[in-house]
This record gives C-alpha cells, structure tokens and sequence, in this order.
C-alpha cells in the first residue's frame, strides 16, 4: 500500500549493524566511546516530560551494576544500547495496571522531568526512529526475561551475541528471540468496513479484528479463518498492505486488506464482546470523535493507521 512504512515503530531505517554482534571488543569500545543506553522498566520506557526519548551514557549511575547491554544499532553514527533496570521499587509503589497508562515514574537517578513511561501511552510522540529503538528495546528485553531457562534441557541460558542470542552450557543449544506473526484485517464489503471489540476494552472503543497465525498456515488463510471464527463472515480475497513490529510483547502485526462474501454476523462471545459494520460517513465521525457510540482503535496503532488510509483512499 502507500505510505506503508509510515506505520508507528516501522520505516526508519535503524543500522542493526548486526556483523558488530559478536565482537566484543568493538561493542566495549563503542560503549566507551560515547555509545548510549536506553534503560528499561518494567518494559518502560525513559522519556522527557517534553517528549522524546532519554538516554543515559554507559558511566551513569543508573547503569552502574547493571547486566551488559543489548546492541540495539548504529543511530548516525552513535552506538545506541538497552539493558532492563531490575528490582527497583519506587518510594510510592508500581502503578496499578490499566489499558492505557498515563502515568510517569520518577527515578531519583533520573532528571526531575524525566520518567518511565508506557509505551502505548508514548509512541505517537516519539520520531520514527525513536519509535524503532524503543520497540525494538521493549521485545528484546522482554524477550530475555522470560526465556532464561533453556527449552530443550531446562538449564540456566546466558546472554550472548550482544543479546540477539542465548546460549545454554548445559546441552549447547541456541535459542533466539521470537515474533510472533498475527494477521490484522480491514474487511470491507462496500462503504463498509467490519469493526468488532474485544471484552475489557475501553467503552465504545471498536478496531480491526486480528488473531495469531496459526502452524502451517499461510497469511491468506489466516485472515479467512479469524474473521469466519469471530464473526462468521466468508472473506474472498485477500491484499497484504502494511506490517508493524508491535512489541507487546513481541507481535509483527500483518495488515491486510480483505473482501467480504457475506454480512451477516454470527458473533463468537469468547472472542467478541460485539461486532458491526460501520460506513464510512460513521467511521469519519468516530474518527472526529463525534460518533455518539463509536470511538477508534488507539492512535499508533495499524489498525488505526488502515482506517484512516481506507478513508482517504490511500490503500492501493
């Protein structure tokens, strides 16, 4: 589609420099040659109440005692690392969780304007490339976090490779961080695109349907199968239009474009707590936030980013 790497976290075009991964002498070099580091909350990230990411240099306090970085890549020329900030409990305890957390946690290492964020809460005020560093920070340290332990033998795993890999001592296997592919799909049958809401969700918030892939399973398939299990509307055909790295925790988001064979909804409740056909002249309100009943997907998000392609005729 057009524009497709406008999508929040996508386009940028981050230098990985991944041929620097297993040189260990030239990451402490870079480290100590002015290389940042992006440190990581309880998959927080660091932020100026201004806007825009803050990072700390690899002497600072904050990152004194802490496990060597992740290499995220090379930023203009400026080694750009994330380690997580583990233990530490603010004076006022961690905030309750919610679907959209405003809040900012202040770190007495910190500036006094600066704070641990969400992440959703931020991305739509991050540049393109401050958005790629922090998904890509926010996954590869989830990603560690929860695979510690070796899957094939059940042993203690170490980081390795600049933390694009883990190895584990016991049983010599080598395990690397996994996405998880899920298919998002703007289903439209005329003026009408297929909007449904998952249970939980913000009152009136309505988006695209979406669900995981599936062993086996090709993108087109996945698109006709999800759709049919939710709702039960017959798609025909299917366009690829856009992905998005989602890092919650580690998603790439397909978004694709399908048409609809049938309307009548048929609602799975486990899924679903409703689903509806909404016309463009509804959508358009929703979107100016003057629908009475409506509201969008979250701003950042490709289901946003689809829709508001779709009424501007952007897709194709």
């Amino acid at each position: 589609m057009r524009h497709s790497e406008t999508v929040t976290f996508g386009g940028s075009g981050l230098v990985r420099a991944a041929h620097l991964r297993g040189d260990a002498e030239a990451l402490t070099r870079l480290r100590a040659g002015g290389g940042q580091v992006l440190v990581l909350w309880r998959g927080r990230i660091p932020v100026a109440d201004t806007g825009g990411l803050v990072w700390v240099a690899a002497d600072h306090p904050l990152v004194a005692g802490l496990p060597a970085p992740v290499f995220l890549g090379l930023d203009d020329g400026i080694a750009r690392f994330a380690v997580d900030l583990p233990g530490w409990v603010p004076a006022e305890g961690a905030p309750t969780p919610a679907f959209l957390d405003q809040s900012r946690i202040r770190h007495p290492q910190l500036a006094a304007d600066h704070g641990f964020a969400e992440l959703r809460a931020e991305m739509t005020r991050l540049t393109a490339r401050e958005a790629e560093l922090a998904a890509t920070a926010r996954a590869i340290l989830g990603w560690h976090s929860s695979h510690g332990f070796c899957a094939a033998c059940g042993a203690a795993t170490e980081m390795v490779n600049a933390g694009w890999q883990r190895a584990c001592a016991q049983c010599g296997a080598q395990h690397f961080p996994r996405t998880d592919p899920v298919v998002i799909m703007l289903i439209t049958r005329g003026n009408r695109a297929l909007l449904g809401r998952s249970p939980g969700w913000p009152e009136g918030m309505y988006s695209c349907l979406a669900g995981f892939m599936e062993p086996g399973e090709t993108v087109e398939a996945a698109v006709r199968r999800e759709v049919a299990e939710e709702t039960g509307i017959r798609v025909g055909a299917v366009r690829y239009l856009a992905s998005q790295p989602w890092p919650f925790p580690a998603s790439l988001m397909i978004g694709c474009a399908g048409e609809a064979l049938s309307e009548t909804i048929t609602l799975d409740p486990v899924e679903l707590e409703d689903a509806l056909w909404v016309s463009r002249e509804e959508l358009m309100e929703a979107m100016a936030g003057a629908h009475p009943v409506i509201h969008p997907a979250r701003k950042g998000s490709i289901a946003h980013f689809l829709l508001s392609n779709w009424l501007a005729d952007r897709l194709f």
